[in-house]
């Protein structure tokens, strides 16, 4: 038997859709634990904890363990961590990033706080005003991810790019994005499995966060087309995914 690649995955468009398995991706999950392939599932989403976000996989029959989950909101807390191993912010976000946040020692605070981190949630104008105001007075401004929106029930709702720019705007000041397409997402997550990136894939539905992320880092790339991206809009980029496959439960571990 040949050694499996090493996957990062991403999970809305990929292995669910909404709160709808995608067919195939619990034949997929099961074949990699079976393999013992490496793998994450690595979602720009920050609002859940691991063990929130693998309750709520299994609720949709895909056998996720929490340890192969990997967000946005750990991978700012482990970018925070690096950067000053010790300190205080100001988070607008819920328990995936706050947990995350005192996962390092960091204290949550809204008293001259080093850092404002930003995640996704519903936030009043009384904490956004808050945000702007420690940013204009000198706190460093941290972002989960950049994507401006996301399902909601009942349709679309904003998301932590467009958070962000309001808070921007009215400050003056540009936001640290953590999150995909970033490459420091990718190269976190590899690290976080202690894999390279030359015998990883990175699985995507959108060519603007996870292909373009996994290019950058160094990946090779799988498309697959059950989120956003239809084919005819792939020739667009001027970087192209290694392969394009209709669906997860194409790939061959």
């Amino acid at each position: 038997m040949t050694t499996p690649k090493n996957y990062l995955i991403d999970m809305d468009g990929v292995l669910v859709r909404g709160r709808t398995l995608i067919p195939g991706a619990d034949v997929f999950i099961r074949t990699l634990i079976d393999r013992q392939a490496e793998f994450l599932v690595l979602t720009n989403n920050p609002r859940y904890t691991p063990a929130d976000l693998s309750h709520r996989l299994g609720t949709m029959g895909l056998q996720v363990p929490l340890e192969r989950i990997f967000s946005s909101a750990m991978a700012t807390a482990l970018f925070l961590q690096s950067q000053q191993r010790e300190g205080t912010a100001f988070v607008l976000g819920e328990s995936g990033l706050t947990s995350a946040i005192h996962g390092i020692g960091y204290v949550i605070t809204d008293l001259n706080p080093d850092y404002v981190v930003l995640g996704e949630g519903s936030f009043d104008l009384e904490q956004l005003t808050k945000a702007i105001r420690l940013v204009a007075a000198g706190a460093h401004f941290l972002a989960t991810n950049p994507d401006p929106s996301g399902p909601g029930e009942g349709g679309t709702v904003p998301a932590c790019g467009a958070m962000a720019a309001f808070i921007e705007k009215a400050s003056g000041v540009t936001p640290y994005f953590v999150g995909k397409p970033n490459p420091l997402m990718m190269r976190t997550a590899l690290n976080y499995l202690d894999v390279h990136s030359e015998d990883t894939i990175m699985v995507g539905d959108t060519m603007a966060t996870d292909i373009k992320g996994g290019v950058e880092s160094g990946m090779d790339t799988i498309l697959v087309l059950t989120g956003v991206t239809r084919r005819e809009d792939i020739t667009r980029f001027p970087f192209q995914p290694t392969h394009v496959m209709d669906s997860v439960a194409d790939i061959v571990v």
